[in-house]
């Protein structure tokens, strides 16, 4: 099945252009325009690594040509609004340090630079945190670290002074306030202000464990690791991707190697065994491994995770394959969507969809983690 996973990827972006693709299910339904966000910034952030470890230059061409449409000379990205100050439109800029280094386009600097002036001016709770958006006031949410800190970390090497300390002291306080010590998992989000409908009045904490929250947290770890330097700083975030590691791998499904929407409910009546938020977790676990700082065991979970996802979920049919398991979207709130509650029943109630990048994406950076593992 590996040979035909090429054939997929190949297909996705023949299909695609940048004012539609066919990953991002969210806009295909909503019929909505094209624009800059973090869907699509999976997608091209996945396209790039597997141009990278195979060289075929038809992923890093069509990210490229993806990425130059939205950017202008100036640096200025078509529908991107720093006014916004959502740290899901950063995700998508983490491209634009390769992009200039491999380019030499002097846009792609100047984008970076307007993203990281939104970031200078983006709300903060009381500890420093950034708000996940302007519209979730003192929130913080597992989605808003991969967002955000992995282009904090990349600006700061390739444009900045090096310092990480803004990066690092977020992820702790994560891991101070967002942590389950019983558990051993990250709940999805937490309000400074313990205002919010979803947040616990003591604790500021949401309900549940959502598995692609800590998916997201997981992926932002590992790419966290690679890009510091040696010190105590990247010896803190170590520590905690380690433990989140260790943490999550209790819940791993025996049988399949994939991990459950709701992580610590196994087999409860709606939940089920769920694809993009376990590609994360295959994708982080390799990575820790190969970057010598998860135990050489967590290259086999990650193996045997990726391969259950290949047996459960990818199928060949009608000659195409597809990718399927994926849920769509969760989130918590805003006030006035109250169904978006953290609860159990909630975030087995979005829809479970094909194809969607938030799952094809990291599936395929997981498979650049196994070809590198099996080159």
């Amino acid at each position: 099945m590996y040979d035909k996973i090429d054939a997929y990827i190949l297909r996705l972006i023949n299909e695609s252009t940048p004012e539609r693709t066919i990953w991002n299910i969210e806009k295909i339904r909503q019929g909505a325009p094209a624009s800059w966000n973090y869907i699509d910034g999976c997608m091209i952030t996945a396209l790039m690594a597997i141009a990278d470890i195979t060289g075929d230059e038809r992923y890093f061409n069509f990210a490229e040509n993806f990425i130059s449409s939205f950017v202008a000379e100036d640096g200025t990205i078509r529908t991107f609004d720093p006014e916004k100050y959502t740290l899901d439109d950063v995700n998508e800029g983490r491209v634009l340090f390769e992009l200039y280094e491999k380019t030499g386009k002097e846009k792609y600097r100047l984008a970076a630079d307007k993203i990281r002036d939104m970031l200078l001016h983006q709300p903060r709770t009381y500890e420093y945190s950034y708000w996940h958006k302007l519209i979730y006031p003192n929130q913080v949410w597992l989605d808003g670290l991969y967002m955000a800190q992995p282009f904090m970390a990349l600006y700061e090497k390739h444009f900045g002074d090096k310092d990480y300390s803004d990066v690092i002291r977020q992820i702790e306080t994560v891991r101070t306030r967002m942590f389950d010590e019983d558990k051993r998992l990250y709940y999805h989000g937490y309000d400074a202000s313990k205002m919010a409908f979803w947040a616990d009045k003591k604790t500021g904490l949401s309900r549940s464990f959502w598995l692609r929250a800590i998916g997201w947290f997981s992926v932002a770890l590992a790419d966290i690791v690679e890009i510091l330097p040696e010190g105590e700083g990247r010896d803190s975030v170590v520590s905690i991707f380690q433990e989140a590691m260790e943490g999550v791998a209790m819940y791993q499904d025996h049988d399949t190697g994939l991990y459950w929407q709701v992580v610590d409910q196994p087999g409860r009546e709606g939940n089920y065994l769920e694809t993009s938020g376990s590609s994360m977790l295959a994708y982080a676990m390799l990575k820790g491994a190969r970057l010598g700082v998860l135990a050489n065991e967590y290259a086999a979970k990650g193996q045997k995770t990726f391969n259950g996802i290949v047996d459960k979920y990818l199928s060949f049919t009608d000659g195409e394959l597809n990718l399927d398991g994926i849920c769509l979207v969760a989130g918590l709130g805003p006030e006035n969507n109250r169904r978006r509650d953290g609860s159990f029943e909630y975030y087995i109630s979005e829809p479970i969809v094909k194809n969607d990048a938030k799952g094809v994406a990291p599936f395929i950076l997981a498979y650049t983690e196994i070809k590198r593992l099996n080159p």
